[in-house]
């Protein structure tokens, strides 16, 4: 999981430069599965000097230029065999912008998640669209590392919308983060515990972090990379898993990955034996109700 540093970048080789050496510094180290934060892309308005400190403009310097950013992702995945949850970017589609994570596997195929909820400043000051405005909604993605779901920064603090991904395989969650407090952090970090804890299985977030004060989108960023799992010490479900269920954690602000061994086996073992069972729990408590719907896309 990245800690990604919101920075300015001078030019699009300044841009290209930077994230070949994170891919390349992750890959070194043996990581299959490499996750960048919740409007990471947002440095890139910084290479247009006429929108990039407008708050609506800097919408559109990003998202023009991403067919371009996923070039570069897909044959970054493909060069080093990886598999990338790219920092999400606003995407224009048709009247709306939304909030727009690309998924991309070695073969340099690219599947998406938009953003389900939108926060305050999203929805109120920014003009940033919910998945629902353009007919969108979950997606659970099958790759060859496993069922992966993505709830992107608030929607981690939705219990509904990562069960239903969990009703429909998911065995990781991924929560790419971008807050400007650590009050925001600890929102979306206790989110994604919780989410660990009722699904029975691990949820991955990624920050931005830093300062980018050129920026009125993403001025101040805070935050720490973690690997979160259930709490379960029962030798069944694999008792070397700490007390609190936090498996890896960055230093708040700084700069770095951070890695840790994904085993999807461990969910397995934790839904069938574990000293407690939440996962199978869920239906009998009152009002469990009707998830919402979720598109399986293959990624391979």
């Amino acid at each position: 999981m990245a800690q990604y540093p919101i920075g300015e970048p001078a030019d699009w080789s300044a841009y290209e430069a930077k994230l070949r050496q994170w891919v390349g510094d992750a890959a070194g180290q043996g990581a299959a599965l490499l996750v960048f934060p919740e409007y990471g892309a947002m440095e890139l308005a910084a290479l247009d000097h006429a929108r990039k400190s407008d708050l609506h403009a800097s919408l559109g310097a990003v998202s023009d230029l991403l067919p371009q950013v996923d070039a570069l992702h897909g044959e970054l995945a493909r060069v080093h065999g990886v598999h990338i949850l790219a920092a999400s970017a606003p995407c224009r589609v048709g009247d709306h912008y939304v909030n727009r994570a690309r998924f991309f596997a070695p073969s340099g195929a690219m599947a998406h998640q938009d953003k389900i909820m939108m926060t305050r400043f999203e929805a109120e000051e920014w003009g940033v669209s919910p998945a629902v405005a353009i007919g969108g909604g979950l997606r659970l993605f099958d790759t060859a590392l496993g069922r992966i779901g993505v709830t992107i920064c608030y929607d981690s603090e939705f219990p509904l919308l990562a069960r239903a991904l969990v009703q429909a395989g998911a065995q990781i969650i991924l929560a790419p983060s971008c807050t400007d407090s650590l009050h925001g952090y600890w929102r979306v970090r206790i989110g994604a515990q919780a989410r660990a804890l009722e699904n029975q299985c691990f949820v991955l977030q990624s920050p931005t972090v830093g300062d980018a004060p050129w920026s009125s989108a993403v001025d101040v960023n805070r935050g720490a990379a973690g690997f979160y799992g259930p709490p379960d010490a029962k030798p069944a479900a694999g008792a070397d898993m700490p007390a609190d269920g936090v498996l890896a954690l960055g230093e708040e602000g700084v700069a770095q990955w951070v890695y840790a061994m994904v085993d999807p086996a461990r969910v397995a073992a934790w839904r069938g034996d574990g000293s407690i069972l939440t996962h199978r729990d869920w239906s009998g408590q009152p009002g469990a109700g009707v998830l919402p719907e979720v598109e399986v896309v293959v990624l391979r």
